[in-house]
């Protein structure tokens, strides 16, 4: 009987080391070779700007300026209208109440609009004759 059961053993044995590899491997160790860490959090945005074009000779008033820190933001931005007023659009930005703007007129509404057709016309002249020496 004990010739039976070493038979047995050494044919689990024999086929247990005869079977052919799955292809299949352990996963890397956490904090081993070939781990990636996942990426840092992005940092708060945050960021001021501004900037305006004023050309009274031909009539532009226009700007912007803006301040974001993390996700409240305040900006305001403004236009010469044709009319001769000046729009001014204020606005916030926060993550609970969204975007909240209030927009103002400044000046009286004019006729004739300032700075449109002030420009004179451009004058063409012919080049000067140049002599052959």
């Amino acid at each position: 009987m004990s010739f039976l059961k070493v038979v047995a053993f050494t044919a689990l044995v024999a086929a247990g080391s005869a079977r052919p590899d799955s292809g299949h491997s352990a996963p890397a160790p956490a904090g081993g070779y070939g781990y990636t860490p996942p990426p840092p959090p992005p940092a708060k945005p945050e960021y001021s700007f501004d900037w305006a074009v004023k050309d009274e000779y031909a009539g532009l008033d226009f700007g912007q300026n803006e301040h974001r820190d993390g996700y409240n933001t305040e900006g305001a931005h403004h236009v010469l209208l044709p009319d001769g007023r000046v729009q001014k659009i204020v606005y916030k930005v926060n993550k609970d109440g969204g975007f909240m703007a209030t927009v103002e007129y400044e000046g009286e509404i004019r006729h004739e609009p300032k700075g449109y057709g002030k420009a004179p016309a451009p004058v063409y002249t012919q080049p000067p004759a140049y002599g052959h020496a």
